[in-house]
């Protein structure tokens, strides 16, 4: 990712993500405040890309001059770092009573449905950064949730990984107006259209059904997989505890 202004000043970002600056530290009175040179960027970016990100077109979507915005706001790499935290905003409480595989469920439609609305957010997310408050929050939630399992605090870590990690690479292929899976269903279905021989199996698969669509909602099936897998392993490690087996075995005896 490119970098307006030098280069990623790590101490000012902290201190905006997790201080509380009321504005430029020098200068005139401030007239806007980090939320909303943040959220200028979220409509350029969710129009255009990453790419189409710059702070002078943030500056003009704001009606000041570039060299305005840099009191508030370093550079470029701290304004995405900014717009992510404010695109991501804080999780949703649980549903009432709901168990840790229910919750889990909850938590990636919802983190899935961020980064669908804000396709850069997937680019903004790939390299190492210092997170917000908003990100720690979400792995808050699937580390509570996951307490009393019986997994490691860094299984449950690792189960985070891995979740945001199917909602994320769905939501990279998925536009807001189709459900997961779709575009790919169809951009398959055109490929292989008139080729039916090179590709049988193929085109069986993307064969609709009698008087039905193709299953082609990977977010559901996917999360079904993971969850199942992380059952398992719950599962498992509780009928290690019942027979006095230390926690990462996997109760089968040698």
């Amino acid at each position: 990712m490119s970098v307006e202004h030098g280069g990623i000043d790590r101490r000012r970002l902290h201190e905006l993500l997790w201080g509380t600056p009321g504005g430029p530290r020098r200068g005139p009175r401030p007239t806007l405040t980090v939320e909303t040179i943040a959220r200028a960027g979220i409509a350029i970016a969710d129009a255009d890309g990453l790419e189409g990100l710059t702070m002078q077109r943030v500056a003009e979507s704001l009606d000041v001059t570039k060299m305005a915005l840099y009191r508030y706001v370093p550079g470029r790499a701290e304004l995405v770092a900014l717009m992510l935290e404010v695109a991501i905003g804080e999780p949703a409480p649980p549903p009432p009573g709901a168990d840790w595989r229910t919750q889990l469920d909850d938590w990636t439609r919802q983190i899935f449905d961020r980064f669908r609305r804000h396709p850069w957010a997937h680019a903004a997310t790939a390299a190492p950064r210092v997170p917000g408050p908003n990100e720690l929050a979400w792995l808050e939630r699937v580390v509570a949730a996951l307490s009393g399992t019986g997994l490691t605090g860094g299984e449950q870590l690792d189960v985070a990984v891995l979740l945001i990690g199917h909602a994320r690479n769905l939501a990279q292929h998925t536009t807001a107006d189709s459900a997961p899976g779709q575009d790919r269903e169809a951009a398959f279905t055109l490929l292989v259209r008139g080729r039916e021989e090179r590709y049988p199996a193929l085109a069986a698969a993307l064969r609709p059904a009698a008087g039905g669509e193709v299953d082609d909602n990977a977010l559901d099936f996917g999360l079904a997989r993971i969850l199942d897998g992380i059952a398992a392993l719950v599962a498992a490690r509780a009928a290690g505890a019942t027979s006095g087996l230390p926690p990462g075995n996997s109760g089968h005896r040698p």
